[in-house]
């Protein structure tokens, strides 16, 4: 038998309208994250509570979806509007900068003009150089042709290759043209490098002078800042050490009573007959001089040395000092009882 009400068996419960609501909630919000990025929005916040919070309206939301309906709410708008209106009252008024439209102009070209190259050679200054001659017959009234230098790397009609440039030649309503030349480095001295257009020719001459390159032979090693040398490059001799200047012999003496210098000893063996120097003579045995023992009894005498006899080799003759002239007569003391 059929149920006519209620759900079917298996199927779970009917959804309550409680349900249906957090359910269309949900789906709502996914839908909005597709849309709007909450972590460029400036005015979102999550607190350490887990909910959000507005920044502009100080609004609390429990969840993300909560604060995209609020975030189209009449409240939320009429503080944008706000805020916006109080912005561009506070700020300055900056003047605008007045861009020149500058329209480009379009006219039809004629075709390549003529041309001459002619390639010369300093015998002076070993230089290379090139003429350039360009003909304009049919050049527009109270204008002049004009030239550049472009590098390999800025056109788009051959490969690139650093080691050529191009000259570029340009009058209304001719064409462009341009010629290949060595990126060798141009004298733009005055002498060197000039140009010329001539009226009444319709003739434009132009003349360069390219510098010498420095043979590789010429150039000097290049060596690290630590003085190593590179491989393949030989190692750079160093200079030997400052050393120290001598020091300055002082100045010979002078004056009356400065000893002269005095000679070197004199040869002895040469005098003598090449014999050998005498010894001197040998000390005599004598015996030495006994310590008298000390004094018998409890307190030990009072001892004071006096001056001794003056001693000397046997045969020598004994000569004693004067006592100086500032000092008292020794009175010599008794001997001890």
């Amino acid at each position: 038998m059929d149920r006519e009400w209620g759900s079917k068996p298996g199927s779970g419960g009917a959804a309550t309208a409680q349900n249906e609501a957090i359910d269309r909630r949900e789906r709502l919000r996914r839908l909005a994250l597709e849309t709007i990025d909450l972590a460029k929005d400036p005015y979102f916040m999550r607190n350490h509570l887990g909910s959000y919070e507005c920044r502009l309206c100080l609004t609390l939301h429990n969840n993300e979806g909560n604060y995209l309906a609020h975030t189209q709410g009449k409240r939320h708008q009429t503080n944008l509007a706000k805020r916006a209106a109080r912005e561009a009252k506070e700020s300055p008024a900056l003047p605008q900068p007045h861009k020149r439209k500058v329209s480009v102009r379009k006219s039809v070209k004629i075709g390549r003009p003529g041309y001459r190259v002619t390639k010369q050679f300093d015998p002076e200054t070993k230089q290379r150089s090139l003429l350039f001659q360009i003909e304009y017959p049919e050049i527009e009234d109270l204008t002049k042709p004009r030239h550049r230098f472009m590098s390999s790397f800025e056109q788009r009609i051959e490969s690139c290759d650093k080691r050529y440039q191009y000259l570029l030649f340009a009058a209304e309503p001719y064409e462009n043209i341009a010629f290949k030349v060595p990126s060798t480095e141009v004298d733009k001295s005055t002498p060197k490098f000039f140009s010329h257009w001539d009226p009444d020719l319709k003739t434009f001459m132009l003349q360069l002078y390219f510098k010498n390159k420095v043979p590789e032979g010429n150039k000097p090693p290049a060596y690290n800042p630590n003085g190593t040398a590179p491989p393949g490059v030989p190692s750079r001799i160093q200079p030997p050490p400052p050393q120290a200047m001598p020091p300055i012999p002082p100045p010979p003496p002078s004056g009356p009573n400065v000893n002269p210098p005095r000679p070197p000893p004199p040869n002895y063996a040469a005098h003598m007959g090449g014999q050998q120097q005498p010894s001197p003579p040998p000390m005599m045995n004598i015996p030495p001089r006994s310590i008298p023992p000390p004094p018998m009894g409890r307190s030990m005498a009072n001892f004071t040395p006096g001056v001794g006899p003056m001693q000397g080799f046997p045969g020598q003759g004994m000569y004693q000092m004067p006592p100086p002239p500032n000092m008292a007569p020794q009175v010599p003391r008794p001997p001890p009882s």
